[in-house]
């Protein structure tokens, strides 16, 4: 078996039906690749569904709201390809972009690759990312000190570590989880991804890992169409799907687990200093937009209501903030 596509279904079943739809005809009927669906308790027809219109599907029943490590893991403890590719359900395939992808990385030398996402209108999105020090660019979301400290950064001429446009062949630290690419050798050896974590951040802290034994790239000039954060959307009513919104509950898991990405990553300190940076930013906040809106001659209270999300989403991190500093192992779910 050459490759194993695992595909995480949590009330995603269309998606999966429209990915699975758009891909070539001779990339289904391949012998040598296999299409793992691992379902999350998605208590609806998902299987039926999905296994009627798609026969060869190998499917997982988790038996409870795994996320995404845990489910990825118990696909590839099923798999028998030599190479492994992470699949987001809510990706269109464009023509060869798997068959070009699963070709060059084989004979690479390089132990994961991603390739460019774009959106639906083809225009590029966030595909992966180099490492800053401690994640500090988590702060920049952050109302009114995150402003301030882009400014800052933009006087110090930082470097912006997300890739939007990669280049044809881009090394790089990390890669999104909704198109991941690593070969199993490469897992033998480092393990798989982190069960501590529920959503987010799960593929960051195992690219860490992945980077100590080799290289990961991106192929800037093979494609597939991502529709970026509308399963997620979907299943928890979130605000919107991006990734930069901190008051609704995805925002409150995506948090947490940014937090214990970066204890786990770069140890106790930067912990500590990126929770007391969001601690910070929410006085911060309600001062500056009090005086703000009141110089606007709007209403001073405006913003209240948001940041008051923000402080009970930070809150979260502070009562499993002995659990993370110890590095305790636990299911770090709040959704």
């Amino acid at each position: 078996m050459q490759l194993s596509i695992l595909i995480v279904n949590y009330k995603s079943s269309r998606f999966i039906s429209d990915c699975l739809h758009s891909a070539d005809a001779a990339l289904l009927a391949n012998q040598q690749v296999e299409w793992i669906v691992i379902d999350n308790c998605s208590g609806d027809d998902s299987k039926t569904y999905l296994t009627t219109l798609f026969p060869f599907i190998k499917w997982i029943d988790m038996g409870y709201n795994a996320g995404f490590a845990r489910a990825n893991n118990a696909g590839m403890r099923l798999a028998l390809g030599e190479v492994i590719l992470l699949l987001n359900p809510d990706t269109l395939l464009l023509p060869g972009s798997i068959e070009a992808c699963l070709t060059r990385f084989k004979a690479s030398d390089h132990v994961a690759c991603g390739v460019q996402l774009v959106h639906k209108n083809l225009s590029p999105q966030f595909s992966g990312s180099y490492f800053m020090k401690g994640g500090i660019n988590h702060l920049l979301p952050l109302p009114y000190w995150g402003g301030l400290l882009k400014q800052l950064a933009g006087v110090l001429k930082t470097k912006k570590p997300a890739i939007i446009t990669a280049t044809a062949e881009q090394n790089l630290d990390w890669i999104s989880g909704a198109f991941l690419m690593v070969k199993k050798m490469a897992i033998e050896k480092i393990g798989m991804m982190d069960e501590d974590f529920f959503l987010y951040g799960e593929e960051v802290e195992w690219c860490s890992r992945l980077r100590k034994l080799g290289t990961i790239c991106i192929y800037g000039d093979i494609t597939i169409i991502h529709l970026i954060g509308e399963t997620i959307k979907d299943a928890t009513n979130a605000l919107d799907n991006s990734y930069t919104n901190l008051y609704d509950k995805k925002a409150r898991q995506l948090i947490l687990s940014n937090h214990v990405r970066i204890r786990k990553q770069y140890g106790i300190f930067w912990f500590l200093f990126q929770l007391l940076n969001y601690t910070w930013a929410i006085p911060f906040a309600l001062i500056v937009s009090f005086f703000k809106h009141l110089l606007e001659l709007k209403n001073p209270f405006l913003e209240f209501a948001n940041i008051a999300r923000l402080f009970r989403n930070v809150l979260e991190v502070w009562k499993l903030g002995f659990s993370i500093i110890t590095n305790k192992k636990y299911f770090y779910k709040c959704i």
